[in-house]
């Protein structure tokens, strides 16, 4: 499957995550994105260096900047079940504007084209790390690295191009 890119409306498909009380939602991605501008960044897995150290922070550290130029919601995204990312969103004190979704048999990931198989090292098929400005269901940013790189997703990546 050709990997999602500028140009297409991402395909609607189901995500976990807990809602701010504690509750475990099933929803779907349009119902997110639907008559908004998200960023959805993927990450390859949670609690894993680069991810927990570079990508996820910078877009906390710089969420009130992307808000302020007109971004509704951000995302985190990983092949990961809901408690894992509930657990790693925590580890996040000051975070209040990334929301950290799961998609925990990899289904989503797959039909945005984006999967990257690390089974070599110990961790299934994962998402590759990525980030999408997306403006009401249609993608107008597609930033996706290759393999464990980390040189084009990050939150400023996405905010030269607002």
């Amino acid at each position: 499957m050709a990997p999602i890119a500028v140009g297409d409306v991402i395909p609607d498909g189901t995500i976990f995550f807990f809602d701010e009380n504690d509750q475990l939602q099933t929803v779907s991605v349009h119902s997110l994105a639907a008559g908004k501008k998200v960023i959805l960044f993927g990450v390859p897995g949670a609690f894993t260096p680069t991810c927990s150290m570079k990508h996820v922070p910078g877009f906390i550290e710089k969420a009130e900047e992307l808000k302020s130029k007109g971004v509704d919601e951000i995302i985190c995204f990983s092949v990961n079940d809901p408690f894992v990312m509930k657990a790693w969103g925590k580890t996040y004190p000051e975070n209040k504007h990334v929301k950290f979704v799961a998609d925990g048999s990899g289904e989503y990931t797959h039909l945005l084209g984006l999967e990257l198989d690390l089974k070599d090292k110990g961790l299934g098929v994962r998402s590759r790390r990525f980030a999408l400005l997306i403006d009401n269901l249609k993608v107008t940013v597609a930033n996706v690295e290759s393999g464990g790189e980390f040189t084009v997703s990050s939150a400023d990546d996405i905010i030269k191009s607002l």
